[in-house]
């Protein structure tokens, strides 16, 4: 870490960060300042206009979930990335030390953003700030919130992936000791959530539209309740200490409490650009309209069927697919009236947004994954990108666009936290301390969304039953929003041995279509990675950091 830390250092001259890569949405937009070329670094701590391009920045180094796929939905049971062996290493239950594949990136990214954040407080001496806060105390105020925010953020992101880590509130200079242990889950925690409160007294509600996409009091009281979630479920709660669902049930109620968002209506249109900025979503990262080619975005490019020019990924599961309910409000395995031969009829409207199966109408034709000489199966056109489990993503995407490339694309914004996600938090919560009608009306109330209208869960649904409709209920209404990684690990439930594709055969001369299924990959868990290992060059640099068990 020592290495990693010196070189964030050193490479943090201003006139290199300011506006490096920055990923948010129009000309208008609060990071969309002009480009400083040289800059010396005193004299960004005293131009607030400066100090706020620095928190620009800061949020720049933010990950959002289009960076390579939404890579954490193909390490889960829900996608698979065609070509992304990184990513299957650790579908399959291989991550090492010192072979971490996709999981190679959040230490070194998160710390990167940590160190920021701490060179953002270590230069705010008390006489600069005085002067700040005679000129626009509100601003400089706000601008401190959202560092702490993005701070804490990051700290809580590396306590879902590893555990305890190092808690640095500093940054360190060349002669001092970089050799440090790690902190505590609880001491982390107590810290993010700490900050968390802190900050949410000092951010603004809402922004206008020029600083859309910034931190808001909602933001971090959402990212809290995600935090107490997380500690008080089976991973980190092995005891199931109900005061631990009581705090985390608590701040879910406190966002919801707040009175500012509302279930948006349409689930379709949410997750697309034309859904930017809804009632419901509590936080989102803007795309950008000029850099569309920078890998982050493009997503019709990269999501789209191969017949209709795009890559295809990531490939839905069919593991994903069984989770569906049909419109009786069952499982498909559960509905005597369920028809194996046509499994696309009488489905929850999520399966329809959300996925495209063979036969799904799209842009004027039927989405052909079948064999032989299906337009969007191996056989079809740019083959190579067709999706390896017979299903494509349709959330996200603008159907409208007829030929993706690097320019002609929408930009969604990634929605880091919305409403329908605190509903489920508070549901689960409210199961876990016993009161389970307020679970079914919370998880109710996500069901009954007026684009999606399921049959309700009725009071005779308790116990276990409930609980299986809280988890599987949290998998559809989040899919792709990269959850599932992080839920089946802090459930420490164990999901299917095997990932499952379907397969469409059509028969040339009757046209008619049989369904088969099959398992193209083993999908293991093992106990130890329901935690990341530290990567072991951190290790060799610092011996005071422990190893996770396991590895």
């Amino acid at each position: 870490m020592k290495n990693n830390i010196i070189n964030i250092i050193n490479g943090f001259l201003i006139n290199f960060l300011l506006f490096t890569g920055i990923l948010f949405s129009s000309c208008d937009d609060f990071l969309e300042r002009e480009p400083l070329d040289s800059v010396s670094d005193a004299a960004v701590w005293t131009d607030i206009s400066l100090v706020d391009a620095y928190v620009s920045t800061t949020y720049s180094t933010l990950r959002a979930g289009w960076y390579w796929n939404s890579r954490l939905d193909i390490m889960s049971d829900d996608g698979f990335g065609t070509e992304k062996p990184s990513a299957h290493l650790v579908q399959r239950g291989e991550l090492t030390p010192s072979n971490l594949g996709y999981l190679n990136y959040p230490w070194q990214e998160y710390y990167t953003t940590i160190t920021y954040c701490n060179r953002f407080l270590d230069n705010l001496t008390e006489e600069k700030l005085e002067n700040f806060r005679i000129k626009d105390e509100n601003k400089i105020n706000r601008l401190i919130g959202e560092i702490r925010f993005l701070r804490a953020y990051s700290y809580f992101r590396l306590l879902a992936f590893y555990g305890g880590v190092p808690l640095i509130t500093k940054t360190f200079t060349l002669g001092e000791d970089f050799m440090v242990e790690r902190n505590s889950y609880d001491e982390i925690l107590n810290f993010v959530v700490n900050e968390l409160d802190e900050v949410a007294d000092i951010l603004p509600i809402s922004y206008d539209a020029k600083d859309r996409g910034r931190i808001t009091k909602g933001a971090a009281l959402a990212i809290k309740s995600r935090a107490l979630l997380y500690a008080a479920s089976p991973l980190f709660n092995p005891q199931n200490d109900l005061s631990k669902w009581q705090l985390a049930a608590d701040a879910a109620y406190e966002v919801i409490s707040m009175g500012v968002y509302s279930l948006y209506p349409d689930y379709k249109k949410m997750f697309t650009e034309a859904g930017n900025y809804n009632s419901e979503v509590i936080w989102e990262f803007p795309t950008q309209q000029g850099l569309k080619y920078n890998g982050e975005y493009r997503i019709e490019r990269k999501m789209f069927p191969n017949g209709s020019q795009g890559w295809g990924h990531p490939s839905p599961t069919q593991n994903l697919i069984d989770c569906y309910e049909t419109l009786n409000g069952l499982l498909p395995k559960d509905d005597p009236s369920f028809d194996s031969k046509n499994p696309f009829i009488n489905r929850d409207p999520r399966f329809y947004y959300s996925i495209l199966y063979d036969g799904a109408p799209w842009q004027g034709r039927e989405i052909e994954v079948f064999l032989p000489g299906g337009k969007d199966s191996p056989q079809g056109n740019e083959g190579w990108n067709a999706s390896w489990t017979g299903y494509y993503i349709r959330k996200y995407v603008d159907e409208s666009i007829m030929v993706p490339s690097n320019q002609n694309t929408s930009n969604p914004n990634w929605p880091f936290t919305r409403l329908g996600e605190i509903y489920l938090n508070y549901a689960e919560c409210q199961f876990n301390l016993g009161n389970e009608s307020i679970a079914r009306e919370y998880l109710n109330k996500i069901r009954q969304r007026p684009s999606v209208n399921m049959p309700i869960i009725p009071n005779s649904v308790t116990g276990i039953e409930l609980e299986k409709r809280i988890k599987n209920e949290r998998r559809i209404e989040l899919y792709c929003e990269e959850h599932r990684f992080f839920d089946i690990r802090r459930w420490k439930i164990e999901p299917d041995d095997s990932l499952y594709r379907i397969n469409v055969a059509k028969d040339i001369n009757t046209g008619v279509k049989t369904i088969s299924y099959a398992p193209f990959m083993k999908f293991d868990l093992p106990e130890r990675m329901y935690l990341t290992p530290i990567p072991l060059s951190e290790i060799e640099k610092n011996p005071k950091l422990l190893q996770n068990p396991g590895y």
